[in-house]
């Protein structure tokens, strides 16, 4: 069973925009899949699921959104370095 979040906004918001009612939603989803994914509160795997896409995809996709796909601090690359 899925849950559905509503979100209020006004009609001509997608037309001030540039974009049809379908592309704004979309992308305000896509927008809030990235960032709780941003807030490691989402794994990838779980974010493409939610846009029903392939994670490989969902991760080539987060540049739009300047959002890294890798989020290691410097300590962390190192080790992984070192156990590779």
């Amino acid at each position: 069973m899925l849950n559905q979040i509503t979100i209020d906004y006004p009609q001509t918001l997608p037309d001030c925009l540039q974009t049809t009612r379908e592309q704004f939603e979309n992308e305000a989803k896509m927008a809030m899949v990235v960032k709780l994914f941003e807030m490691k509160r989402l794994s990838s795997g779980i974010a493409a699921q939610m846009m029903g896409m392939a994670r490989v995809t969902f991760l080539l996709s987060l540049h739009r959104f300047a959002v890294s796909m890798i989020d290691l601090e410097e300590e962390e690359l190192l080790s992984d370095i070192e156990n590779a």
